[in-house]
């Protein structure tokens, strides 16, 4: 684990050499809902030893379609991430899309991430520093590793050096992304944390109903190259029934399949941290 994510308000097991976990569903559908899912993660964390942040979505501004899901209310939403933290003493973070909600939904979060689509948007990334909150900048689908470091630098010199950054992987072709695993080690020459999102890596995009597909059948095949190649964290949206979740249910675990790829990523852990 990069020692920098030992510095994550609330974090746990920092002192392992464990990977760290984000992990949750894609967006928040309903206090239950999420209270239920933060429960199972949080319970593997304690099992496993694995530094845990909580991530849920409390609006979802990228939709295919006007009458996409994107949310339950702002504010109702933040207050349900934020009892997540009250309740399971873990770290939280959420997506902010304009620099007007990097301030708002500061006051629920311990981390503001950018969405992929927005890294390149100067004000955002300049409005998340200036809250003082850690930063996860997603790699755009457009964009390769080597290109990050001017996003990083924009957070640093806002005067922010709490900053790691996720790989999602690149477009190929229309309907389709891939994930060239050289962006790792490159993306990690900026100093930084680099976490993969396992999850919408294997997304597919633009598809004609306006509904995203996936492929969740890699996402081991994913989970264990990223950890193989020295990634310091994983990302993984989860649900307890994908095919009813409200937004990217197609490409997301299935939450009882947790347990079993935990247990796998984190003897390739041990293994890769016992020959270095």
């Amino acid at each position: 684990m990069n020692t920098s994510l030992k510095n994550i308000p609330g974090i746990k097991f920092g002192e392992t050499n464990n990977f760290l976990l984000i992990a949750g569903p894609c967006v928040v559908e309903s206090e239950e809902n999420v209270l239920h899912i933060a429960r199972h993660l949080a319970d593997l964390s304690d099992r496993y030893k694995l530094p845990f942040v909580f991530k849920a979505s409390y609006r979802k501004a990228n939709r295919s379609k006007i009458n996409s899901f994107s949310g339950i209310g702002d504010e109702k939403a933040l207050k349900i991430v934020a009892g997540v933290r009250e309740r399971f003493s873990v770290p939280v973070i959420t997506d902010i899309h304009n620099p007007e909600e990097a301030a708002f939904a500061a006051q629920y979060v311990d981390i503001l991430q950018i969405p992929a689509f927005l890294c390149r948007q100067t004000d955002l990334l300049i409005a998340a520093a200036k809250t003082g909150k850690w930063v996860n900048i997603k790699k755009g689908q457009f964009l390769s590793g080597a290109s990050m470091k001017f996003a990083v630098e924009k957070v640093k010199d806002s005067g922010n050096d709490r900053i790691m950054v996720t790989d999602r992987g690149n477009m190929f072709g229309y309907q389709d992304i891939v994930v060239d695993f050289r962006n790792i080690p490159v993306m990690q020459e900026t100093g930084v944390p680099v976490i993969m999102d396992i999850t919408h890596s294997l997304q597919q995009p633009n598809q004609d109903a306006g509904v995203s597909g996936g492929i969740p059948a890699m996402i081991e095949t994913i989970g264990k190259a990223a950890i193989s190649v020295g990634a310091d964290g994983i990302f993984i949206e989860t649900h307890p029934d994908p095919a009813n979740a409200k937004s990217d249910g197609a490409n997301m675990l299935r939450l009882e399949e947790m347990d079993n790829l935990l247990d796998k990523l984190v003897k390739i852990r041990k293994t890769i941290v016992s020959f270095n």
